[in-house]
């Protein structure tokens, strides 16, 4: 397999897709090359749209690719728009990496729908903030799969995650990998497993980019790293410990909203190892993301400066969502995403222990780990400013028979959160030196890091027994 040259083919893409243009070109596909490609509807979203697989190939094992698993999150989706075609009309790339592909481009259809203000541009931290979606923690197709563990228990998957469940248990996938990625920051893994080799490999198509790793903070205190900017898969199981650990007197079950993640739960349900691959990027970059010089202050400080902002955020949440609770009539996703992170989000309390119990932290803090706590931790706290925001939005359009007090106090808290999310996007844009990360190289990245996974994990495959 010659990488570059098939990542050349990489089209430039200016814009994301909407979910109508991205099933369109599924469809098209599908007619354009039908000895190759097939297309069948697995599922329908809640809100009546199709969800619908691709499989393409007749290899000996079986992967599970999906975008869209956070809808606002299309960098997969753009990959998965070049990889299907790039398998479609490449016969020798088939039969090399020797895998039946099933490949979910839009994973949440209704989600990244509420997403598109922000596809077309301008890419601004701004703008992206202000059209910014993420469903409640249960809501999520990512994060609601069933999961019986010790006193959790989750079983309410939602319509999203029932079509990817009914893939994983007909076809029983030897490699998932879930497409997502991150607003801010530089490159990293989470993934099953590998050696000193394979991550080498994996490092330098960012560095053909020019996208830098993620040398900051890890995503959560729980995360096993394997190598600088590569992590130990994760899944819910890891994230109960971490609370039981560091919340001894409470039950993390009632702390966790969410059930497990697609690679925890195909693990469990199939009882054979299932590799697993997430490769999270940046839409934006700032050149402190990496840089590993010291700073001016201790990581803890760093650190606890960061919760201190994360519980003040939460604080305004709950006096707004207190607000906003009598007056929500419809089925209002900004809401159900405002009511979720207010019961779990913002209580810090076991990352405090956590911080506090290890010495290490009390050193001098690198630029990145600065910049993580003090600025993209900040950068992601304002998003949720924007969904309290977009409830007051939504349920003005939606809701039936609006009485003039609950009108008053949409607009008083719409009024409220606007402000604020004005206020912090103010500062971030003063204070973070940013670029937009063009869509192609990204999409490059992805492609890349699915490739050489894919080959690692098939030459793996060749010493298990089916």
């Amino acid at each position: 397999m010659n990488l570059q040259e098939i990542l050349d083919r990489v089209p430039d893409y200016k814009e994301f897709f909407t979910v109508e243009e991205m099933d369109q070109r599924t469809l098209a596909l599908a007619q354009e090359f039908p000895d190759v490609v097939k297309v069948d509807q697995v599922g329908t979203s809640r809100w009546g749209r199709p969800i619908y697989c691709l499989t393409i190939g007749s290899g000996s094992r079986n992967a599970l690719i999906f975008g869209c698993p956070h809808p606002n999150e299309p960098i997969g989706a753009m990959m998965l728009d070049f990889f299907t075609r790039e398998l479609a009309e490449n016969a020798a790339l088939r039969e090399e990496l020797d895998f039946t592909w099933y490949i979910v481009k839009t994973s949440d259809p209704d989600g990244t729908s509420l997403n598109e203000g922000w596809f077309k541009g301008p890419f601004t931290i701004t703008h992206y903030a202000r059209n910014f979606y993420r469903p409640a923690y249960a809501q999520q197709v990512e994060w609601s799969f069933p999961i019986d563990y010790k006193t959790l228990h989750f079983d309410k998957p939602i319509p999203e995650t029932q079509a990817l469940m009914k893939i994983i248990q007909e076809h029983r996938p030897d490699f998932i990998y879930s497409l997502h990625n991150a607003g801010f920051g530089g490159c990293y893994w989470y993934l099953t497993g590998g050696d000193e080799g394979l991550y080498q490999q994996l490092y330098r198509q960012p560095k053909e980019e020019g996208v830098p790793l993620n040398l900051g903070e890890p995503e959560m205190p729980y995360c096993v790293e394997l190598y600088p900017a590569v992590f130990e898969s994760v899944g819910v199981i890891p994230h109960y410990e971490y609370l039981a650990k560091f919340q001894p007197d409470e039950d993390p079950a009632k702390l966790i909203t969410s059930g497990s993640s697609s690679d925890e739960y195909a693990t469990r349900l199939l009882k054979k190892p299932v590799y697993s691959l997430v490769n999270e990027m940046p839409y934006f970059f700032d050149p402190r993301v990496d840089d590993t010089s010291p700073g001016q202050r201790s990581r803890l400080d760093c650190m606890l400066e960061s919760f201190d902002q994360s519980e003040a955020i939460g604080k305004l949440m709950k006096e707004l969502y207190e607000k906003l609770q009598p007056v929500i009539t419809t089925w209002n996703p900004f809401f159900l995403a405002v009511e979720d992170r207010v019961k779990s989000y913002f209580n810090k309390d076991a990352s405090r222990e956590w911080a506090k119990s290890n010495p290490e932290f009390r050193k001098t803090a690198t630029v990145a780990q600065e910049f993580d706590n003090l600025y993209s931790a900040r950068f992601y706290l304002n998003l949720n400013m924007a969904l309290a925001r977009r409830t007051c939005i939504y349920e003005k359009e939606h809701a039936e028979n609006l009485t003039a007090e609950a009108r008053r106090i949409l607009d008083e808290v719409e009024a409220v959160a606007g402000q604020r999310l004005a206020q912090d996007s103010a500062y971030l844009e003063e204070h973070i030196h940013y670029t937009a990360i063009p869509i192609r190289k990204l999409v490059r990245i992805q492609a890349a890091s699915g490739l050489i996974y894919a080959q690692y994990v098939r030459d793996m495959c060749k010493n298990t027994p089916q």
